[in-house]
């Protein structure tokens, strides 16, 4: 069970900075983990960690306190991973791009094939990134770094029935935007099983 950070967050909310530099001590070992599961390298986790603590800062006197502040920077840095996975993708891209003449000297590699498979990455990639932050969260967790609902659940703060839904939205969006035609089907033979 996370500690109680509520004197803390009062106290940070008030303006007291040394109060909000104890919640980035109390809560960073966790989010750092999360931040590395997400972007599965540890110099972009710390600069999303930078990113998503500065957020916080700034959005702190909006905070309402509905949630606890660790479930509050679970999203937090969930999205600027998000964010920044994003970007890395588009900035390999371009590389992937220049990277193409040079592959097409050596007879070995397929540039068409490179090529093909730089478009599908990208592809993925951009269908991932419009997916709502907490649905991204989600699938990036499970797909992507192999945790169970379970981990899932507790990296978000929400439960493992609700990590489950997310999932199953998230895939469903994901195979709507990236095999349309493919949806359309599944929706239809999905309504024929539930006629019967």
């Amino acid at each position: 069970m996370p500690p109680d950070l509520t004197g803390l967050v009062i106290a940070a909310r008030a303006g007291d900075r040394s109060a909000f530099d104890e919640l980035v001590e109390a809560t960073y070992a966790d989010m750092y983990t999360l931040a590395y599961r997400l972007t599965g390298d540890e110099e972009d986790a710390r600069d999303v960690l930078q990113d998503a603590y500065l957020r916080a800062y700034r959005g702190l006197p909006r905070f309402r306190g509905d949630a606890q502040f660790t479930t509050w920077m679970y999203r937090i840095t969930a999205n600027c991973s998000a964010t920044h996975v994003g970007k890395r993708a588009r900035a390999q891209h371009d590389q992937l791009d220049e990277d193409t003449a040079i592959a097409d000297v050596r007879p070995a590699h397929d540039p068409e094939l490179r090529a093909a498979a730089a478009f599908d990455r990208e592809w993925v990639a951009r269908a991932v990134e419009q997916l709502p932050p907490r649905l991204r969260a989600v699938i990036v967790l499970r797909d992507i770094y192999d945790l169970p609902h379970e981990a899932i659940a507790a990296e978000l703060g929400i439960s493992e029935a609700a990590a489950k839904v997310r999932l199953h939205r998230a895939r469903r969006r994901l195979r709507e935007r990236l095999f349309p035609l493919r949806a359309d089907q599944t929706d239809n033979d999905d309504s024929d099983a539930h006629a019967v």
